[in-house]
């Protein structure tokens, strides 16, 4: 199933054509709105030893706007919808991006399961649109890559990528590209504790700024 996926979004970026330019244009500077999801009253999903979803998604936004401040390369300018534990509606998630004129959205959540064992990093695009051609391209191969680059750092299992009707992905791809990340299963106690490594971020951001 999952090789299907694969091939069935590889199939996809030749429809809508070729993949992204690797690096930025000297000089420019995108802007990237970065989604914790959850927050405040809506806790998310509970992990191991009672680790709340929203408290994982905050942790690794933060840290990729930490390291973006300490990059010599400024050509990225990254928002949170939430900079602490409050609950932001979906609606206003969507609107902070569309008002900011965003370049790329990225929904951060976790994953959980009753079966401990079960690990691996997944995201998530709005299905094609034929009026969002370019941004259902883009958003495709970033979800890729960012599957492919944790697997291969961190040996996480590639669960691939899936498309999906969430607000937050429905309601952006219209005017950018928008992945939502699965990034690992906090239900699985090895998983949760390289999620909550700060290299986790840098990878994030790392790719962030390569894609333009």
């Amino acid at each position: 199933m999952q090789r299907i996926l694969m091939l069935l979004c590889s199939s996809l970026l030749c429809l809508f054509g070729k993949g992204f330019s690797q690096e930025p244009l000297e000089g420019e500077s995108k802007i990237v709105v970065i989604d914790p999801g959850h927050g405040g009253t809506d806790s998310g999903a509970i992990g191991v030893n009672g680790i709340r979803e929203k408290d994982i998604t905050l942790q690794i936004a933060l840290e990729v706007i930490r390291a973006n401040q300490k990059s010599r390369t400024k050509n990225v300018e990254i928002y949170l919808t939430r900079y602490k534990d409050t609950l932001i509606s979906l609606t206003d998630r969507v609107r902070l991006a569309r008002v900011l004129q965003a370049d790329l959205f990225l929904s951060i959540h976790c994953n959980w399961s009753s079966n401990l064992s079960a690990h691996g990093t997944e995201a998530y695009a709005a299905y094609p649109k034929t009026r969002a051609k370019e941004n259902t391209r883009k958003s495709i191969g970033f979800a890729l890559d960012l599957v492919m680059i944790l697997e291969r750092k961190y040996q996480h299992k590639n669960r691939g990528v899936k498309f999906a009707r969430f607000q937050v992905l429905r309601e952006t791809i219209s005017f950018c590209p928008s992945v939502l990340l699965e990034v690992g299963f906090i239900s699985n106690p090895e998983e949760v504790l390289c999620i909550m490594d700060n290299t986790y971020s840098l990878e994030i951001l790392n790719l962030i700024k390569q894609k333009r």
